[in-house]
């Protein structure tokens, strides 16, 4: 038994300090979890405009596409655990003014754009940090498996959100979820505190320019494609993946005519799939092909968008959305293990900064499938998102196995 474990991912959890990091970060992604779906909620009580739900996802997602780089840097110049535990803070902070706003009934759907752009900032700079970090609490062998361990926080956060989801709005107010979310965040940065801020001193010298920190991080793209393809690839997958957290209260409400529990659930069966596909991959150790795989699940989730959205049934969309959660799961922890695992230490913040535009992207894809929904609806728009997907995985895929084969 001994020697199986030793050979998946759960090995990392020897690694007193990569325990600290995984247990703050599920504390924290629970908070995440439920901050996304439960500003959704928000807007959709105020507001029947799908453009109004896709200006949320736009508003938390723009400022990482235009101040992440920026995050990068930071994170390659200064102490990128004092960065996670400030950043942590600030959503605290975020989330405790939402709650306030909420039980005053002062809430307005502005505020709820404004305090995205607030989120959206602080994650700029938070997960260029956040996401450097794995590498230094774990030897290089383990990195792999520590990334895809750190990947079931996800899927137990998709499960565990749901599950606190409906309870607390129906019975207690949605001001009083994003309470909780505020005090995840402090749970959050008192176990930050419980880590060793030296490991993460970078080695950068500080007295070069930002500008010439950029030009240097591109430069290192430029010369290794490879980690250049894999994150073009997840830019414009996330550019369209979108659609389907941002239409999924459209889909409750005027397809399945249902109600925040409704919603809820289909959240958790997404998360019950997510969950499941970390599993799988932590299991799996190297007994795999990374790149074929991820084109593979690009693909599938693309697929499972289109079945997705031709049923006007509850009972079948929940058979199928936890396939949706386990293909969406595998596509973004593969292109994040590849990533980590090519890039060089001293680019590690700005390189996963450029990934994490397969993240922000996602904003111009929040106007793109609000302007398609609120004017063609939302079934249409959800197939039109899964054929582009389908698409993109196939082209771009192409290009990224035709390299390495002339490499």
């Amino acid at each position: 038994m001994n020697t199986f474990f030793s050979k998946t991912a759960y090995h990392c959890f020897k690694y007193q300090e990569y325990r600290f990091f995984w247990i703050a970060a599920l504390f924290s992604n629970i908070g995440m979890w439920s901050l996304v779906y439960g500003r959704l909620w928000l807007m959709r009580t105020l507001t029947d405009s799908e453009i109004m739900l896709g200006l949320i996802i736009t508003a938390n997602l723009a400022p990482i596409l235009l101040f992440s780089l920026f995050g990068g840097i930071i994170s390659d110049k200064h102490n990128r655990l004092q960065i996670v535990r400030s950043t942590r803070l600030l959503f605290a902070l975020v989330t405790l003014i939402t709650g306030i706003l909420i039980q005053q009934k002062w809430i307005e759907p502005w505020h709820v754009i404004l305090l995205s752009i607030f989120t959206g900032t602080f994650l700029a700079i938070d997960i260029p940090a956040r996401s450097a970090m794995i590498a230094k609490l774990i030897p290089k062998k383990d990195l792999p498996g520590g990334i895809v361990l750190y990947s079931i926080i996800f899927g137990g956060s998709a499960v565990l959100g749901p599950l606190i989801f409906a309870p607390i709005v129906s019975i207690m107010g949605l001001e009083y979820l994003f309470y909780m979310i505020a005090l995840s965040y402090i749970f959050t940065v008192i176990t930050l505190y419980k880590m060793d801020s030296s490991l993460h001193v970078t080695n950068q010298i500080k007295d070069i320019s930002y500008i010439q920190s950029l030009y240097e991080g591109f430069r290192y793209l430029g010369s290794n494609k490879n980690i250049l393809f894999i994150i073009i690839l997840g830019i414009v997958v996330g550019l369209f993946s979108s659609s389907f957290e941002i239409l999924l209260p459209v889909f409750t409400d005027e397809i399945f005519y249902g109600d925040s529990s409704t919603y809820s659930r289909l959240l958790l069966f997404l998360g019950l799939g997510g969950l499941f596909g970390t599993f799988a991959l932590s299991l799996s150790g190297a007994y795999f092909n990374k790149l074929i795989f991820l084109i593979f699940s690009t693909i599938l989730f693309g697929f499972l968008l289109i079945i997705f959205s031709n049923t006007n049934d509850l009972s079948f969309a929940i058979l199928i959305i936890p396939f949706i959660g386990m293909a969406s799961v595998w596509k973004g922890t593969i292109n994040t293990t590849m990533v980590q695992t090519l890039v060089e230490e001293n680019f590690r913040g700005r390189t996963m900064s450029m990934q994490q535009w397969a993240w922000g992207s996602a904003a111009l894809g929040g106007i793109f499938t609000g302007f398609l929904a609120q004017n063609y609806g939302a079934q249409k728009t959800l197939i039109l998102s899964g054929i582009l997907i389908i698409f993109s995985a196939i082209f771009i895929g192409s290009l990224l196995l035709k390299f390495l084969k002339n490499k």
